[in-house]
């Protein structure tokens, strides 16, 4: 079920009003209700993938059990052995035993050897890298004693399954989601306002900018050959737009969607391009996944407290795994690995760290320098997402090479006025707003309300007006 849909606009409602209206005594049965919701809104999709996440999520339940009750120290190892075998066991099964295959028979067939290949002819099940890593952070967490294990059947198959933040994130750690399972939840009308403003956001961003953004971006992509190096950038652009507005708009819909049920996700996205380096870009890009990163590879591979070398290599590994996370293809390894090579000076020589707060803050505008700054930075990010969304490594450097050319100060042939003015205009709210959770979180503006409401009504017609076929989210294949 997709969030711009016309299924999910009948499905959240209904929801919401069994949630407060029929359950609401009772945390219990409200989780209950968010297993049962949750497990319609994934079957929509695919009802058989539903017996896999059943099936992994009851292996985390026992395994933390287990890990919680005995004392044994190795046996508390090989539950959780067990649990991370089985995560990333299916999710390897389904997400990259194909490419491993290919890429052992090409080593053969390069030394002479043929091989018969055994393939899987398997479909990627929904949003199983992010259900896998968030079931992870749960029995490693329990193995650490950083939470109890879980009594309740119920409150974590509905960890789990969160039918909001269930299909792409964001991963929610179990020690921030997990102790809201067992709190009496009450109505927040200003919370469940807000939340519906965040929804309204993400609907412009992914309908609006994003789902636009794709149809330049796949033209350009498409037929790279026969383009200016003018327009390559440009189409590069395009996709830095769509990839952003697709994945940050889910990830609006999402938290404001839990804000209506009264949970509280985490942040996943905090303006990525206004970052003024590669380091503040990865603080506010995918937060959840780059935290997740950080907390369960970097931190205990030695994290900052071992010798630089040893920080080189962590950083390699970490980049190098978040871009296998996100497809069994060599684009993406290439994509991690660019964006490792875009980090390293700023770690050697110990400028990761400097851009902590936000670009210009109390300010207007930014200051030259930072302008430089955050142009160099979205311009490094828009070359390296054209490893991310070429179809091979030979068109990504078949692609750059183009716009490296003369044809670079051609005019684009493809520059759609009416919507560049559009994203524009998309920019300068949320640099506005660049300070605020998302950019229609207005309460501390002092604004019109007439004005307020105004500036709703023309995004809804916007979103009318621009909302063309129905289109899913760039991050479900992952």
């Amino acid at each position: 079920m997709l969030f711009n849909s016309i299924e999910f606009a009948i499905f959240l409602p209904i929801v919401f009003t069994l949630y407060w209206f029929v359950a609401n005594k009772n945390y219990r049965w409200q989780n209950f209700l968010i297993v049962i919701s949750s497990f319609v809104f994934y079957g929509w999709w695919d009802w058989r993938f539903l017996f896999l996440m059943i099936f992994s999520a009851g292996i985390d339940f026992l395994a933390g059990l287990k890990i919680e009750q005995t004392g044994n120290q190795k046996k508390k190892k090989a539950f959780l052995f067990l649990s991370i075998f089985t995560n990333l066991g299916i999710l390897g099964v389904f997400k990259y035993f194909n490419f491993f295959i290919d890429n052992f028979v090409r080593a053969f067939s390069f030394l002479g050897y043929q091989i018969n290949p055994v393939s899987l002819e398997v479909i990627l099940p929904v949003g199983i890298s992010f259900y896998t890593f968030q079931a992870l952070s749960y029995t490693i967490d329990v193995y650490k004693n950083r939470l109890p294990a879980v009594k309740e059947p119920v409150a974590y198959f509905a960890y789990i399954s969160f039918f909001p933040q269930l299909v792409a994130g964001p991963i929610e750690r179990a020690t921030n989601l997990l102790p809201q399972f067992y709190k009496a939840r009450r109505f927040d009308y200003d919370n469940a306002v807000n939340g519906l403003r965040q929804i309204l956001w993400g609907l412009f961003k992914k309908i609006v900018i994003a789902d636009n953004c794709s149809i330049y971006a796949n033209e350009i992509f498409s037929n790279y050959r026969h383009y200016s190096g003018s327009t390559l950038l440009l189409g590069s652009f395009f996709f830095a737009f769509q990839i952003y507005c697709d994945f940050s708009g889910y990830s609006d819909i999402a938290i404001g969607s839990a804000r209506l049920f009264g949970f509280s996700l985490m942040r996943n996205f905090a303006y990525p391009y206004f970052s003024r380096d590669i380091a503040e870009f990865w603080r506010r890009w995918h937060i959840s996944l780059s935290t997740w990163f950080r907390d369960y590879v970097y931190i205990p591979l030695g994290g900052t407290k071992v010798r630089r070398h040893i920080q080189i290599r962590n950083i390699l590994i970490v980049f190098l795994i978040s871009g296998f996370w996100h497809g069994a293809s060599w684009t993406f390894i290439a994509w991690g690995l660019l964006n490792a090579l875009y980090f390293l000076p700023l770690l050697i020589f110990g400028k990761h760290r400097s851009n902590i707060n936000t670009a210009a803050e109390g300010k207007l505008l930014p200051s030259p320098v930072e302008f430089i700054q955050i142009s160099l930075t979205f311009l490094l990010t828009s070359i390296a997402w054209i490893f991310f969304r070429s179809k091979s490594l030979s068109d990504s450097f078949a692609y750059i090479s183009g716009i490296f050319s003369k044809s670079l100060f051609t005019v684009p042939e493809v520059f759609p006025k009416s919507f560049i003015a559009i994203i524009m205009a998309f920019v300068l709210v949320e640099w506005l707003q660049r300070d605020k959770q998302h950019a229609l979180h207005v309460e501390s503006l002092k604004i019109p309300r007439l004005a307020v409401w105004g500036f709703y009504l023309i995004l809804i017609l916007i979103i009318f007006l621009y909302g063309g076929t129905q289109q899913q989210f760039i991050y479900f294949q992952f």
